[in-house]
């Protein structure tokens, strides 16, 4: 919901909006001149058909889906229903969980689960979520010998990020995420950024970066590609309301000068990213 309300606002003050993180379906198929996505088109359905291969690997015959209960999950978890069940794999249940489910919720939902007759689980939800999903699978024995788990990338991207005993929890996680050829040009980023942001954050942090901070590199470089090419005099918003004290009503949206000629300039944008 949140996606969509900014495209939305995108189009309507014609404002292009990049994305570089995974997007649903529902949002990539959106005919909207001003959504740039910097994802792979086929990021989001080549990870479904990764998962339906590792289980088929390992002759796994019923596949329960855990997810969050908004787009954001429910978009995957339908290709990915859909891939098991031209394998022949059965899915007998779908566990949906409220993003904002208290621990009681979710821990009650997991011993539903255990009642079931298989131990293999995909998780699909945001990484907040499933840190806690993990936690109290881990407290209730459902991260023991006989349960398999698989996480879809949208929490393996994160795992470098995750508290410690989120991942302590999380032992024996299976994850599918893109994989990015390790170039010279890769490489050299790498090393580039690392010593950038060393000197302006000595404190001590974990400064590799994950798909998305590539792709969020490869974003910003486009971007800044596209600006150079418009007249940087002309700036600000047209048919602004002078009849609205309130900074946040959204009748009186104004129109960007300059966003026709941005959205014309990203279209035309062409050049070899870091990945």
């Amino acid at each position: 919901m949140e996606a969509m309300f900014v495209i939305n606002l995108g189009d309507k003050a014609h404002v292009p909006i990049l994305t570089f993180s995974e997007m649903s379906p529902s949002l990539s198929s959106l005919h909207t001149p001003y959504l740039f996505q910097i994802a792979k088109k086929d990021y989001y359905f080549t990870q479904v058909e990764a998962i339906s291969a590792i289980v088929q690997a390992f002759g796994w015959k019923q596949v329960v889906p855990i997810y969050v209960d908004n787009g954001y999950g429910e978009g995957l978890i339908a290709s990915l229903t859909n891939s098991f069940q031209k394998a022949y794999i059965r899915v007998p249940y779908l566990s949906a969980i409220d993003f904002s489910a208290t621990n009681d919720a979710i821990e009650r939902e997991l011993y539903k689960l255990m009642t079931m007759q298989t131990g293999v689980f995909v998780v699909h939800m945001t990484s907040r979520l499933a840190s806690r999903l993990f936690t109290i699978a881990k407290d209730i024995g459902m991260m023991d010998e006989g349960y398999v788990w698989i996480v879809t990338a949208g929490i393996a991207n994160l795992f470098n990020s995750l508290d410690s005993w989120v991942m302590k929890s999380m032992e024996g996680v299976l994850g599918v995420r893109p994989y990015i050829p390790r170039t010279k040009q890769l490489l050299d980023f790498r090393a580039r950024w690392k010593r950038e942001f060393l000197r302006d954050n000595p404190t001590p942090v974990d400064v590799n970066l994950d798909v998305f901070g590539i792709w969020a590199y490869d974003a910003t470089a486009a971007l800044a590609m596209a600006a150079e090419k418009l007249d940087n005099t002309v700036f600000g918003f047209t048919n602004v309301s002078n009849n609205s004290s309130n900074v946040t009503d959204l009748e009186n949206f104004g129109v960007s000068r300059n966003g026709e000629k941005l959205r014309e300039a990203l279209s035309n944008v062409r050049f070899k990213g870091v990945d």
